[in-house]
């Protein structure tokens, strides 16, 4: 195992600035995120490096020989990054997005050429999108979900309505007869009996939309588990089956006959969806451009 640059960088900030929130503003992560990374380095070297007082971070004995050690090949490498910034004409920001992978595919993919700077984009669940956003990995996400970091700040820009949809191929009449005469139990206990569509990553809107439309979790498994919600609109394509998944996700397929919208509910399930941020960034001007690129896209999908 190695020390991480990173560790030394926000170690010296510490040091300098006094305090852990001051270290935090001066490179632009989280007081989470200096907090992590000093604990790391002390895991590291084995020794307690600052004592913690309310008002001011006291370096220890170790502390202060770590430092004396590590100022001046820091300073050159910072002396050398100054440089080359300034003599790289080809330098682009690198951006990093956490968003579902749907979301991805269906706003953002075509776009990704035309940009001036580079970008990575992560998938994963939204409680770990909101930590990786908080600790700096992370410069933007797209979440139905707020956390509550406080060094975190969530705009809304669109909705999402969760609806269930079939295979153009499947048989809804029986289905359809009950729900036009709210016979809702009778129409559970009818869909139980189907065969089901799902991924592991979405379990949360099956769950959400029975208990909000039926009064009741599902008590049955999918038969289906596929790696994503664009594989179950394949996979539903002009065939048999049910699925629950965001309206935006499926308009195409609805609109050019391969699946069916079956229903809404009756009062319909949406989610408001954010653009989740640091409040304090050095990318302000490429995460506008994003934020603006996607409710462009957001507005053609809607």
């Amino acid at each position: 195992m190695k020390w991480n640059l990173e560790w030394l960088r926000t170690y010296k900030a510490i040091y300098e600035t006094g305090t852990l929130s001051a270290a935090a503003q001066q490179l632009f992560i989280s007081q989470p995120g200096v907090s992590l990374h000093l604990n790391s380095l002390e895991a590291f070297t084995g020794y307690k490096l600052f004592d913690r007082s309310a008002r001011k971070m006291v370096p220890t004995e170790k502390g202060k020989i770590l430092y004396n050690y590590i100022l001046d090949p820091l300073k050159k490498l910072e002396t050398g990054e100054e440089h080359f910034h300034k003599h790289s004409q080809d330098e682009r920001a690198t951006i990093s997005v956490g968003m579902c992978f749907e979301t991805f595919q269906y706003t953002l993919e075509e776009h990704i050429s035309g940009l001036p700077f580079n970008l990575i984009i992560k998938f994963g669940e939204y409680p770990q999108m909101q930590h990786d956003l908080d600790s700096g990995l992370l410069d933007l996400i797209i979440t139905p979900q707020k956390g509550d970091q406080q060094n975190l700040v969530y705009r809304p820009f669109s909705k999402e309505r969760i609806v269930l949809i079939a295979g153009s191929e499947t048989d809804t009449t029986a289905l359809e007869r009950l729900l036009q005469k709210n016979e809702i139990k009778a129409a559970a206990d009818l869909l139980k009996k189907q065969l089901w569509y799902s991924t592991a990553a979405d379990m949360e809107h099956l769950k959400n939309f029975w208990l909000k439309h039926f009064g009741e979790h599902p008590d049955f498994s999918p038969n289906y588990i596929v790696p994503n919600i664009s594989s179950i609109i394949r996979c539903l394509s002009e065939g048999k089956g049910f699925s629950i998944v965001p309206d935006f996700l499926c308009r195409e397929a609805i609109a050019s006959g391969k699946i069916k919208l079956v229903w809404e509910g009756n009062h319909p399930m949406e989610n408001i969806l954010y653009f989740g941020t640091r409040k304090k960034t050095m990318y302000c001007d490429e995460i506008d451009r994003l934020e603006h690129l996607l409710e462009k896209r957001w507005e053609l999908v809607d």
